[in-house]
């Protein structure tokens, strides 16, 4: 009896190992790092202990510029993962690389229920085609916020926010006589000053409803309110209300604003984590909307994060396996309660947002004002000019403008020339790759 039960025993344990062995394994790529990078692995690891069936091999690829190589050079190669996570600012090169299985086909074809309408629109029109379509998933989202020191403010008798860059400008003056020494922490960052700014005062950064009427939009923020706005900071800078933060300096904005050296900023909202993790004791503080030149005006902020692409060219059973793991991922409870519990992005679908407000999430100190993040992606219809921007290669037309924003600030130049050879050169970026996609049309 003991031998036949011996047997019995050995015979389970090579059936499941056999089973174990069979599950279907897909490649997923993602291009978050740091903690932040760790919570996507330990979101492949939940999936995988939630069935038994497939197997997501989740590799990170060292940051979002990488990944975005780093799939393309392996899609020329034949090596493609099945799934990657992509920047907002590499959509229209996907959208363009004639490499990816749209959203929309892939949940149709795989029996996927996904509820696109579900998406808040200012998440889902930064993803979807000019016809509305969704090509990607929408997976760590973040918009914008200013984050601001109560005592600071309170120094100056004042309990709320700024809501106007004008007003923002008067309270920095009144701080710095009433002895705040930094006032306001910012740097060269173009998602934060350049694109949020444009967006939440409808302001085009480009021609062509930010280039989503075609390949051959032109930038136009140096004859926007863009430069005023600049020329502002550098005037606050060389006043002493605010200070220039970056890590070449010593520390960067949520440092600077964690720390309490720094009374407000503008970053993401998923930087809220970070700064409720590292602040100081007793910093009292807050998030708001961004300040806008005219509150009656104001439209909402753009989305940033990335989504999740699916590749061409895997086998059917890989699609199946991805398809359930896209139906872990992006559920409100598995999916988007998971990435808002242990980050500071923010729910995708409005089930998401009304499961964690069901559950008290936003009730709890340690997630209060992450819904501000909500309010401000809603604050307005949807339009053309705070939809997004689409436009080919911005990643390197980012890098441009940063260093021309860097030059006006350390006064190597002053702020007209210097943004006005950031459109030149970031012109030249934009022809460049229309002619490489001649002929092509946005989706």
């Amino acid at each position: 009896m003991k031998r036949l039960f011996l047997l019995a025993t050995a015979a389970s344990a090579i059936a499941t190992a056999a089973g174990a062995a069979e599950r279907t394994k897909f490649d997923f790529w993602y291009g978050l790092t740091g903690d932040l990078g760790e919570v996507v692995a330990k979101h492949c690891q939940l999936f995988n202990e939630s069935q038994d069936k497939y197997e997501a091999v989740c590799t990170g690829q060292g940051g979002y510029d990488k990944a975005e190589q780093n799939t393309i050079a392996a899609y020329r190669a034949k090596q493609q993962p099945t799934i990657v996570q992509i920047y907002d600012a590499g959509t229209v090169n996907f959208m363009l690389s004639g490499a990816i299985y749209p959203a929309n086909k892939f949940t149709e074809e795989h029996k996927l229920d996904i509820d696109w309408k579900g998406y808040f629109p200012g998440i889902a029109n930064y993803y979807a085609t000019s016809g509305g379509d969704m090509w990607s998933f929408p997976y760590n989202s973040s918009t914008a916020v200013f984050y601001w020191n109560k005592d600071a403010w309170a120094k100056i008798n004042k309990t709320s926010a700024p809501q106007t860059w004008a007003e923002l400008g008067e309270d920095l003056k009144a701080m710095k006589a009433a002895g705040v020494e930094c006032g306001f922490a910012f740097d060269f960052d173009t998602w934060m000053n350049l694109e949020q700014f444009s967006a939440t005062n409808n302001l085009p950064v480009a021609s062509m409803d930010n280039g989503y009427g075609g390949l051959g939009a032109e930038l136009v923020f140096n004859k926007t309110a863009f430069v005023d706005h600049m020329k502002d900071f550098k005037i606050w800078l060389d006043a002493g209300y605010a200070k220039i933060q970056t890590t070449q300096v010593g520390k960067n904005l949520v440092q600077s604003f964690a720390d309490g050296s720094c009374a407000s900023t503008i970053t993401s909202i998923a930087n809220h984590g970070t700064v409720k993790n590292t602040q100081v004791a007793g910093l009292n503080w807050d998030v708001a909307m961004l300040p806008v030149i005219d509150t009656t005006k104001r439209t909402n902020s753009l989305v940033g994060g990335a989504s999740l692409w699916l590749m061409q060219g895997k086998t059917d059973k890989e699609y199946e396996a991805a398809a359930a793991f896209l139906k872990y991922v992006t559920a409100a409870d598995t999916g988007e309660k998971y990435i808002a519990e242990n980050t500071g992005y923010i729910p995708v679908t409005t089930k998401g947002f009304d499961l964690l407000k069901q559950e008290g999430f936003y009730s709890d100190p340690k997630h209060t004002g992450r819904e501000v993040a909500i309010a401000s992606l809603t604050a307005s219809d949807v339009g053309p000019l705070s939809r997004g921007i689409r436009l080919g290669n911005f990643t390197s037309i980012r890098a441009e403008v940063r260093a021309e924003l860097e030059a006006a600030f350390t006064g190597q130049k002053d702020m007209q020339t210097a943004i006005d050879a950031a459109v030149e050169r970031g012109n030249q970026i934009l022809r460049r790759y229309e002619q490489t996609y001649k002929g092509a049309a946005l989706p």
